[in-house]
């Protein structure tokens, strides 16, 4: 009898018989990684609930969170190295009124004009205050220890907010010992991020954003905005404020500030009414890309790394340029190189505007100067004094906020542009009042 011949149903039955094994392989082999994933991700979980030490309530030590955290705490020790260098940051500290000379005759009767320095890693947020001249040229208010001390919220809590805003510094100073720490941004208890301070809730609050409702997320940005912002000191009691009323663009900060009439002092040469703008971080990053794209602050200064089945932040806060592999190529599927050049050349196109506005500021302090040496009156001035002050404040935007433009390169450019616009619009409105009174 003639063997069997393998008929075409024969071959696709065998083909679907490959095709389901295949298939089942693959499944398989899925859910055994799906199981190895979940594994570890129950492994994690397992980790945070085992506690060497108790963490009070009042715990502000880094180094007792430690004992629980030591991933964590390792990173954040890191914030002690003083020798990162980036060409325009890191935590090498020098006199920035040595490296910028013009900043003396801008900041001009302000303290900053005797004393303004590269801010060294996080660890030494409250040395670095201490050690400044600025908090010994003028007498500060409690309110200045808001971002520098771990104790602030203890002093909140103990003296009442606006009491401990008014309270001269150096009536507190005593009681300072920490720097930044754990507590200020983690609940002891359960680790979750939460706000400590004031100032940050207060200004959430009027903008009508209820942080109750904040996810996860958008809490590894708003603990960094606690301090990472533009202040200041309002009214008798120099309550720490956050001039957000009217939006987080400069512009809309400018209309806060001339609603309320304030100044932060009057300009040594021009008499104009100034105001000193501070690290605007939040303000600026929020007009961004990133901000756009959902990304946090910790995504890019606080990645994601693992240590075995772990996943921790990297609490060594410092530049992105250090560590473009976690904190920009998780995105980015580009080269370091690509990416470190991409970053370097938004910042020194910023860094190129910056010092053109600066040569305008000068150029429109000694016009006024000029119209004030010819008798001009305030009357007078009040125009250019009113621009000087409008310049200086965008100038400052950028040039005190600490990405050098990065965080938002299309607004820094739109700032810097109208800083030197409104600049030299100051500059031309003092010489036509020392024109006229020439004739």
């Amino acid at each position: 009898m003639a063997p069997a011949r393998n008929t075409p149903r024969t071959w696709r039955t065998l083909a679907l018989l490959v095709v389901v094994f295949l298939a089942g392989a693959v499944i398989m082999a899925a859910v055994g990684l799906l199981l190895t994933n979940i594994i570890g991700r129950k492994g994690e979980e397992r980790e945070y609930p085992l506690r060497v030490v108790e963490i009070a309530a009042n715990e502000l030590d880094p180094a007792v969170w430690g004992q629980n955290f030591p991933r964590e705490y390792a990173t954040f020790r890191k914030t002690e190295d003083s020798t990162i260098n980036t060409p325009f940051g890191g935590s090498v500290v020098y006199s920035k009124l040595e490296r910028y000379p013009a900043l003396v005759r801008l900041w001009a009767g302000y303290a900053f004009s005797v004393d303004h320095n590269e801010e060294r890693g996080h660890y030494y947020a409250l040395q670095d205050q201490l050690n400044t001249k600025r908090i010994q040229v003028v007498k500060q208010p409690g309110a200045c220890i808001n971002c520098h001390a771990a104790e602030t919220p203890q002093l909140i809590a103990e003296l009442g907010w606006e009491t401990f805003n008014k309270t001269p510094y150096d009536d507190l100073k005593g009681r300072l010992h920490l720097g930044s720490s754990c507590a200020d941004c983690h609940d002891p208890k359960t680790m979750a991020l939460r706000i400590t301070r004031p100032a940050f809730l207060n200004a959430m609050a009027e903008r009508g954003i209820d942080l109750s409702k904040a996810t996860r997320q958008e809490m590894r940005t708003y603990v960094c905005a606690q301090c990472h912002v533009e202040y200041y000191f309002k009214g008798d009691n120099k309550v720490l404020t956050f001039p957000w009323s009217k939006g987080l663009t400069i512009d809309d900060v400018e209309k806060h500030y001339d609603e309320y009439g304030f100044k932060d002092w009057t300009h040594k040469e021009t008499k104009s009414p100034m105001i000193k703008i501070q690290h605007p971080e939040f303000e600026l990053w929020s007009t961004g890309l990133h901000a756009k794209s959902g990304v946090a602050c910790a995504d890019c200064h606080m990645p994601y790394v693992r240590d075995g089945a772990v996943k921790v932040s990297d609490h060594w806060v410092r530049s992105p340029l250090t560590n473009l592999n976690k904190a920009c190529q998780t995105c980015h599927r580009q080269d370091e190189e690509l990416l470190n050049e991409r970053v370097i050349t938004i910042q020194t196109r910023t860094a190129e505007l910056l010092r053109r506005s600066e040569e305008a500021l000068i150029a429109a302090i000694d016009a006024i100067n000029a119209a004030q040496s010819a008798g001009a009156s305030d009357e007078e001035l009040a125009e250019a004094r009113q621009l000087h002050r409008r310049a200086s404040m965008r100038w400052d935007f950028i040039s005190s906020e600490n990405s050098t433009g990065f965080h938002s390169p299309q607004e820094s450019a739109r700032v810097l542009a109208n800083a030197i616009d409104y600049a030299r619009q100051a500059q031309l409105s003092a010489e036509r009042v020392t024109a006229k009174r020439a004739r």
